[in-house]
């Protein structure tokens, strides 16, 4: 398992995170979402031993992780900006590997060949975007790792190979335990893989639940009135946003869709419906509704 407890970072002034909690469960996907200088990226170099906490705690199955030699080789890491050597090749990299992941699987990384069909012996310097990645994919998951932690990590790569880099990472997940940390800014993909989430803004996690919680915990209620007759939502209806077109109300309203529909049938709608709400669209609600929604601009 791993945890951050009431972490804090600052740089020159600036408190990039300011007692940020998290809680990954060991054998699943975590998904680490917010806006863009939320302290995603902060939160992961100190789970990689990268940064020094000011204060708090950065534990990998209950050790601290920084400076901790035998935590580090349970993980391994892909950042947004992967890292290797300026003249090196996959081949000079996988040697690299090898020496500091006492797991590294050579079969593996045979059989990866077939999978990722990059040149081994030309500089990684000299490949597009989406082929470093591949290559940060193909010698990352060959070191077997307890822990993958993945910073916007299908980031420049096609359709095709989205798709099966997500289902490399899920079969080790199923078949190997795996624990998967990863942030990204492309909700609608995470909410394909992920158990758990967590919503960070200004240094602070605001939530963290299991998806499956955080879907059943709001939701979009569609309403039709008869003509002239809206009536005013009930005080203790936690509503976080309200719209509509023409006589369509859409309301999103944090609670159970039973619970809901049942409180509203009272004011007898021509027509309800209740609708799951995407995970991109539980990000933007949660973060303060109308404030992350998407705003005209009149030029």
């Amino acid at each position: 398992m791993i945890e951050v407890k009431s972490l804090v970072k600052s740089f020159d002034g600036f408190r990039a995170l300011d007692g940020a909690d998290i809680t990954v469960p060991d054998g699943g996907v975590y998904g680490l979402v917010g806006p863009n200088g939320a302290g995603k990226s902060t939160i992961i170099r100190h789970l990689t031993g990268i940064y020094r906490p000011d204060s708090g705690e950065v534990l990998v199955e209950g050790e601290n992780v920084y400076e901790n030699a035998g935590k580090k080789a349970l993980m391994a890491a892909i950042p947004d900006d992967w890292y290797y050597f300026p003249s090196a090749t996959i081949l000079d990299m996988m040697r690299f590997y090898q020496g500091f992941y006492p797991n590294f699987d050579m079969a593996r990384y045979e059989k990866f060949r077939e999978v990722f069909a990059l040149p081994e012996k030309s500089p990684i310097r000299r490949m597009s975007k989406g082929m470093q990645k591949q290559a940060a994919f193909w010698l990352t998951m060959c070191c077997r790792p307890k822990y993958l932690i993945l910073d916007e990590p299908v980031d420049g790569l096609d359709p095709v190979m989205r798709r099966q880099v997500w289902s490399l990472m899920m079969s080790d997940v199923s078949e190997y335990g795996t624990t998967v940390l990863v942030s990204s800014h492309n909700l609608r993909e995470l909410e394909d893989v992920c158990d758990h989430v967590g919503i960070m803004n200004k240094g602070r996690v605001l939530l963290e639940r299991s998806l499956s919680d955080l879907q059943e915990n709001i939701v979009k209620l569609q309403a039709v009135w008869p003509a002239g007759e809206t009536p005013v939502l009930p005080s203790q209806m936690e509503v976080l946003h309200t719209s509509h077109v023409g006589r369509v109300y859409t309301y999103i309203v944090r609670g159970k869709a039973g619970d809901i529909t049942g409180r509203l049938e009272q004011f007898k709608p021509l027509m309800m419906e209740a609708l799951p709400l995407s995970l991109e669209e539980i990000f933007i609600y949660e973060l303060g509704g109308e404030q992350y929604a998407v705003k005209e601009i009149i030029l």
